[in-house]
Parts: structure tokens; sequence; C-alpha cells
């Protein structure tokens, strides 16, 4: 598996683009990977997952990981900062064992089904319980802080919105989490760093990134 780090320009015209358009930035990120067949899930056969961070001073940071190798000298010309940087994931899924406390960051698209249709849930309380029921499925828990609560913060992120094929609208509301979780099922916990954790994996939710705990992964 592999981990892109691409510090973005801000003023590049391709991601102001993407940015209205989160289909647009779908595409955009799976340009770094070979075409498959019309019959192939595209996305997932590469184990793509992919988040845009923005960090101070108004600096933004796109993390994609994949299990194929990128090609990212299909970006536009201006779209990044610095070069794309890559490495391999493998020493950090060599390190999954349990016991083992992490700092994390995820940012999903946390909601209930509502008489057949996804409702985004609100309520901060309400997001907290649905990570907690996530790694409960996915080996891991959310230890309790000092302060007795679950140790994570749930941040509303901005909409996101887009439009498919057949003119179908994207609407998202995801919700960036940042706190420290144990792992307590290495294989579930694996499969759900390699797969990602709830819906909207094409759009900017579901990648898991891990950090040393007492740190914020950025």
């Amino acid at each position: 598996m592999f981990l892109t780090k691409l510090t973005i320009n801000p003023q590049s015209a391709t991601f102001r683009r993407d940015t209205a358009d989160v289909h647009d930035m779908h595409r955009t990120v799976m340009s770094a990977y070979p075409e498959l067949p019309p019959t192939t899930v595209y996305r997932s056969t590469h184990g793509v997952l992919w988040r845009v961070d923005e960090l101070p001073g108004g600096r933004i940071v796109q993390y994609v990981q994949s299990q194929t190798a990128p090609d990212w000298s299909h970006l536009s010309e201006g779209v990044l900062l610095r070069p794309a940087e890559v490495r391999p994931l493998q020493p950090l899924l060599d390190s999954i064992r349990p016991g083992r406390r992490l700092a994390f960051r995820l940012m999903a698209n946390p909601t209930r089904c509502v008489q057949h249709k996804r409702i985004p849930l609100r309520q901060p309380a309400e997001q907290v319980e649905w990570l907690v029921g996530k790694g409960e499925r996915h080996g891991f828990v959310v230890p309790v802080s000092r302060q007795g609560a679950p140790d994570v913060v749930a941040t509303p992120a901005p909409r996101l919105v887009g439009k498919r094929r057949q003119a179908r609208h994207i609407t998202i509301d995801p919700v960036r989490y940042d706190g420290h979780l144990v792992i307590t099922d290495p294989e579930a916990f694996t499969d759900a760093l390699v797969n990602g954790v709830g819906r909207a994996k094409a759009y900017g939710c579901g990648l898991l990134s891990l950090a040393p705990a007492r740190s914020i992964p950025s």
C-alpha cells in the first residue's frame, strides 16, 4: 500500500474546479491510476481513499491512500506547490497489534437510515456514537478521556457537492474526527485501514490516518 501527500496550490484553477464539484475531485485523484475495463469497480480495485486537510496558515494538503502505486505526472500544471510525496504503508501495517493506542484523524460521513433514506447526523453526541459503533465493527475502541467522555472531537466540515452521470446530485455533510483509539482486533482494524470507514469513500471520506498517541496526524 502507498500513501501520497499532495501539497496543493489553492489558487490552481483545477483545484478550485474540483472544490466546486467533488465528482471532479474524484476524477482528478483517479487519473493517477491505470484505467480498468468498464465492468471493474475502478476505485475499490485500486484501493483508493483520499482526504483534503486545511492546515494552519491556509495550507491545503491532500492525502491519497492506495493499493496501486500512483503516477501523479498526469496532474495539471500548477496544481501542486511541491512534488508529490509517496511512501509505502507496509511498516504501518506491520506495526498493528492488539492494545496499541494511537492518535487518529478520520473524515467520515456519519448517517442513519430513515425510511430507506440516508440522513446525516447533526448532533455531536450522535456523531461520536456513530464512530463508537464503527469501532466495534472495525476492531478498535475510543478510550475515555480524563473528563469521562470518549477521547475524540467531532468537527463539522464544509459540505461536499457535485454531480454524477445522469445528472444525479451529490450532497455530503462530512465530519472530521480527531482523537485516540485502541486496537482490539488487528485483522478487523487492518481491513478498516485498507478499505476505509463508512460511506462516501469515493468523495473524500473513510481514510483513517494514524500517528503516535498524544499527537494529531497532519
